[in-house]
């Protein structure tokens, strides 16, 4: 099973003789031995085997492998929202006293995640350019620095990220580059194949695809070295006492960085997605390779439309030849980026408000990559704690209209926007 197609359809899960042909929810909290000496193998890491959902559950698996095939990384685990895969995926490797690198077109959870409460335990965060050189990348970096951080397209601002770049600097300076490719997607691009390392995602979103099931997910490529890299990474390369001294890497090999993740962050801080969660997330993956070519259409039949209107001040649609970063999104994403663009008009931001009130299939929702379309002014909303400074630091002007296309007709979104510009 070589295409990615296929892999979304049937990946994983190969029912035998009488077994569901649906991968099956195992809602279920707990699971059955029939000796202590059983049990007691699975909790000393001994034997493979379910115990207890908060650290592993069948159905959970079963999707965290198909994202993790989907990717081509060698593991995944799900989490319950995007927001605590990001959290996990940074504190497997980076505690207190440490420091990470990170773009500054990141997402605005994200950006708060690292900037403050990240910093409240500890970890300290630089802030640099998307577009920095690989000279302003590497003056970012500090000798206790453990990874490099950026999103695929950024959310809301849609920058590009040049992957083999971070990459290239990441791996001089002996740390893995962890990548959101949550608007991508890995039907749109496969980042370890440009040098990612480490991939989180938010799957509440094109993932899933229709705004049912919050939840994240972690994947690991297995191509960073953790012992070469040894004093950087103790969490992996030294023994766990918790654990019995058990040594991640040791005992684990290209698995160590998500069987830490789960046996001990998932063990200790407990956020894992429910398994009815991840039975609808497998039903939104099974048509994740039909859906995003249309979210793609979709968005740059409304990119070409906003571009060509005289109320509109900016489109930023990396689709758009016209965009600054279309030889990235050619680059890294071929068959198309993803269906949100961002575009501001040629108003006020009470005036921007009005059109968005004027709406009508278009629904003003915080959400944002699902079937349906949808509309956020991040400025007023999720982004609403920010200066007018921090927004345009972060790449989120104040006048920035997030607009996510879904699979609608085009042609009704592109007559829903005209008559809210009419009415402006």
């Amino acid at each position: 099973m070589t295409n990615i197609d296929t892999k979304c359809v049937q990946g994983v899960y190969n029912p035998t003789n009488g077994e569901p042909r649906v991968m099956p929810i195992v809602q279920s909290t707990t699971f059955k031995y029939g000796s202590s000496d059983e049990m007691g193998k699975l909790f000393d890491l001994e034997a493979e085997g379910y115990f207890y959902t908060r650290l592993q559950n069948p159905t959970n698996d079963l999707v965290a492998g198909k994202i993790a095939e989907l990717e081509g990384g060698v593991a995944g685990m799900l989490t319950a929202s995007g927001m605590s895969a990001i959290f996990m995926a940074v504190f497997n490797i980076c505690e207190t006293g440490g420091h990470i690198v990170s773009t500054n077109a990141i997402y605005g959870g994200t950006y708060n995640l690292f900037g403050t409460t990240f910093k409240k335990m500890g970890i300290d965060c630089t802030f640099i350019d998307a577009d920095s050189t690989e000279e302003e990348i590497q003056a970012a970096i500090k000798p206790n620095t453990k990874l490099i951080f950026g999103e695929t397209l950024s959310n809301p601002g849609l920058v590009v990220l040049d992957i083999e770049k971070y990459a290239r600097v990441a791996h001089k300076n002996g740390i893995p580059l962890m990548i959101d490719n949550t608007f991508a997607t890995p039907v749109n691009c496969r980042t370890f194949e440009f040098g990612a390392d480490i991939v989180v995602h938010s799957t509440t979103k094109y993932m899933d695809g229709h705004a049912v099931a919050l939840g994240g997910a972690i994947v690991d490529s297995g191509n960073f070295d953790w012992e070469a890299h040894a004093d950087k990474f103790p969490g992996l390369t030294t023994p766990d006492e918790s654990y019995h001294g058990i040594t991640y890497t040791k005992k684990f090999g290209k698995l160590a960085y998500i069987t830490k993740a789960t046996v001990q962050l998932m063990r200790d801080l407990g956020p894992m997605q429910s398994p009815q969660n991840a039975f609808y997330l497998n039903l939104g993956l099974e048509s994740l390779h039909v859906r995003m070519p249309k979210h793609c259409e979709n968005a740059k039949k409304v990119a070409e439309f906003l571009e060509s209107n005289d109320k509109v001040a900016w489109v930023n649609c990396p689709m758009l030849k016209s965009n600054k970063y279309y030889d990235l999104a050619q680059k890294y994403m071929p068959n198309g980026t993803c269906g949100v663009i961002a575009f501001g008009l040629k108003c006020t931001r009470e005036e921007t408000k009005k059109f968005m009130d004027s709406l009508k299939l278009c629904a003003i929702v915080t959400h944002v990559a699902d079937a349906r379309t949808c509309v956020l002014h991040p400025a007023s909303h999720t982004h609403r704690q920010m200066t007018d400074e921090q927004l345009i630091e972060a790449g989120v002007g104040p006048d920035l209209i997030r607009f996510s296309c879904g699979i609608e007709e085009a042609d009704d979104i592109i007559n829903d926007i005209k008559q809210a510009l009419e009415n402006m």
